[in-house]
């Protein structure tokens, strides 16, 4: 089975993914359940946390991981994708692991092989893996992830985190609302915007924060990092939880004075991120 998104799972798939990553961290009892699976690690973006997550989990649980180098690859030499992944098909690893600036990539890479395509991110699309973990941090210091009160501040245009929670408001029955710059804003939705800063973190459970991604703006009027902190920046402890899917842009977003307060939750989500990437291979590999 593969993880594209979280649009095409339900309410009880997405809990049972959640039960197993705290089954895996509770009990430290890792089923081999990949043992000598192979997953190939395809990354088209830079990342830290997904990309060694992911590879942390899929050797806990006894794959073999493949790291495919895109910039050594035949694509630098004129080779298509689909040739790429039918090419690599054909060696039958069990997963492929993919990042790609493109909206859509993972269901691409999905129509040409019969291995499991688990999403990590693709364009503004989605990143299921990431709303995953948060849900799971969620549920340590709540318990109870049915209503909770959410708001995402920050570049939500270009967020594919926004995108995936946006489909676990739905399933949870959230209070979902957005906050940021007006050109970060997406048009036409059915999600509430804030009016200030100070409404935007006022009676919530959870705040998410999430960096100006620079590399997707062009042509778009943007704040400058300072003016951002100024009317958009926590500078300040607050009442709800602080989360951030990273990398973090210290005194930007949030303040590094803010950064080390017992209510930022930024170390714990990576930490559930290898248990929750963990729950998601298991997931496939019994679907």
């Amino acid at each position: 089975m593969h993880c594209l998104g979280l649009k095409y799972f339900n309410k009880n798939q997405v809990e049972s993914i959640l039960e197993k990553a705290v089954y895996f961290k509770s009990t430290k009892n890792y089923t081999k359940s990949l043992q000598d699976a192979i997953v190939i690690n395809m990354f088209f973006e830079n990342s830290t946390r997904t990309k060694t997550s992911f590879e942390i989990a899929a050797l806990k649980l006894g794959a073999r991981v493949v790291n495919f180098d895109y910039t050594k690859s035949s694509l630098q030499k004129g080779e298509n994708w689909i040739d790429t992944i039918t090419n690599l098909n054909a060696m039958h690893p069990d997963f492929f692991v993919t990042r790609h600036a493109y909206s859509g990539f993972a269901y691409y890479i999905s129509q040409f092989t019969q291995a499991n395509v688990i999403n990590a991110g693709d364009g503004t699309n989605e990143h299921p893996s990431q709303a995953l973990l948060d849900l799971m941090t969620m549920y340590e210091h709540k318990k109870d992830i049915e209503n909770l009160k959410v708001c995402i501040i920050g570049d939500i245009i270009n967020s594919r985190v926004a995108r995936s929670h946006m489909y676990l408001a739905k399933m949870f029955n959230w209070d979902l609302s957005f906050y940021g710059p007006s050109t970060f804003l997406p048009q036409n939705i059915d999600i509430k915007i804030e009016k200030d800063l100070n409404q935007a973190i006022s009676n919530k459970d959870f705040v998410i924060l999430l960096r100006i991604q620079l590399e997707r703006k062009s042509g778009v009027n943007i704040p400058s990092l300072g003016e951002y902190n100024k009317f958009f920046g926590i500078k300040e402890p607050i009442g709800a939880y602080i989360m951030h899917p990273g990398p973090v842009n210290r005194d930007v977003e949030l303040d590094s004075t803010v950064y080390i307060d017992r209510n930022v939750l930024i170390t714990k989500q990576v930490e559930n991120g290898v248990f929750v990437r963990m729950a998601i291979f298991d997931f496939c590999i019994s679907n």
